[in-house]
């Protein structure tokens, strides 16, 4: 089981929508993933054709009732399964924001509940560096930066860099990441300073596979469907299923390997 962070600080930079298709890309590719949604908007849920979630159900449900992760799964229209997200969730910080074993809580969860799947597991996080994105880092093997190729966007990354820096160093160990370039305009020049420079600073981090700018991506999840079940055909199914092969044949999404212990 690999555990996948997708996590930026800033809006709109394609986060959900990186999870969204990520995910139902690795299902095409008969991976079996589950996805968890917390972000309190609840838009992975949405965009996924999940409906009519109970306010206190979820991912809302594991944090406040300790509810098992396995029995809050829900099967998605397209078949792969969600844990779903409600507004209930923007209150687990004030609940346990003063509490230091909070930040555990999913990593426990999904050892106990979902580690025999050996599925991958994709976390989309809220834009906010609380008690919930803490408890999503500290669960992850990995972790999906996507960054929407304009100016304010490549000093976001910059600033998030450094935050996961510092966390490494506090909680004495290393987030694996990546960074997928999204909303890239082949038409603008400054996309490609955009790329150029990430590359400079981030080498071998950088995706090679870029995320262009494309209706069919903005328009989906207005139909509650991932882009694959829109829009098969169009260049944003095309982008997200290479960005998914990538990420497979890099070992990405591959159960990480348990610490070798010399004699």
């Amino acid at each position: 089981m690999a555990v996948i962070a997708v996590f930026n600080q800033k809006g709109g930079v394609g986060k959900t929508t990186t999870c969204l298709n990520v995910t139902a890309a690795l299902d095409i590719a008969q991976q079996c993933p589950i996805a968890l949604d917390l972000d309190p908007q609840g838009h992975l849920t949405l965009s996924s054709g999940v409906k009519g979630t109970p306010p206190d159900s979820g991912m809302a449900a594991f944090f406040k009732h300790k509810t098992p992760l396995e029995g809050l799964l829900r099967e998605t229209p397209r078949g792969w399964q969600i844990v779903s997200a409600t507004l209930e969730l923007a209150k687990i910080d004030a609940l346990f924001g003063s509490d230091a074993k909070a930040a555990t809580l999913l990593k426990q969860g999904l050892s106990e509940e979902l580690a025999l799947t050996g599925a991958p597991i994709l976390i989309d996080c809220c834009p906010a560096l609380g008690v919930l994105t803490l408890n999503a880092l500290l669960a992850a093997d990995r972790v999906l930066i996507p960054v929407s190729a304009d100016f304010l966007s490549l000093q976001g990354v910059h600033r998030l860099d450094s935050a996961l820096n510092v966390l490494e160093k506090k909680l004495q160990r290393s987030f694996e990441r990546r960074i997928v370039i999204t909303r890239f305009d082949s038409r603008r020049k400054l996309s490609y300073d955009i790329y150029d420079k990430l590359k400079e600073r981030y080498g071998a981090l950088i995706c090679s596979t870029r995320i262009g700018e494309n209706v069919s991506l903005a328009a989906s999840p207005m139909h509650n469907m991932d882009v694959f079940a829109f829009a098969p055909n169009s260049p944003g199914a095309a982008d997200y299923m290479a960005l998914t092969g990538e990420l497979l044949g890099s070992g990405f999404f591959a159960a990480p390997q348990p610490c070798q212990k010399q004699k």
